[in-house]
């Protein structure tokens, strides 16, 4: 049996209920809800709301530029494609 320890997993002392106790999940629903085409109605199965997690989650990974890391996408910053891009944008200003 694998334990804890060995995962590197630590306990959270979130406090339960309390919406604003972590961020980088607020900030991730936040996201989802208002994502164009988040579905206000429900998904129909589980299988629907994973594909539309996927969905985003490539969307949001390879095609949305992001300001936090100067309008490049998170696949760009990661793959080194960030720093020709940078430069094709110092030729043009």
């Amino acid at each position: 049996m694998i334990s804890s320890t060995h995962l590197k997993i630590i306990k959270s002392y979130s406090r339960p209920r309390v919406k604003n106790d972590n961020a980088h999940i607020e900030s991730l629903f936040r996201n989802l809800k208002y994502f164009p085409s988040y579905p206000y109605q429900g998904f129909p199965s589980i299988d629907e709301a994973r594909k539309w997690v996927s969905n985003l989650a490539n969307y949001y990974d390879n095609y949305h530029l992001h300001y936090g890391i100067s309008y490049v996408t998170p696949e760009q910053r990661y793959s080194g494609l960030d720093i020709e891009i940078f430069a094709k944008r110092q030729k043009i200003y």
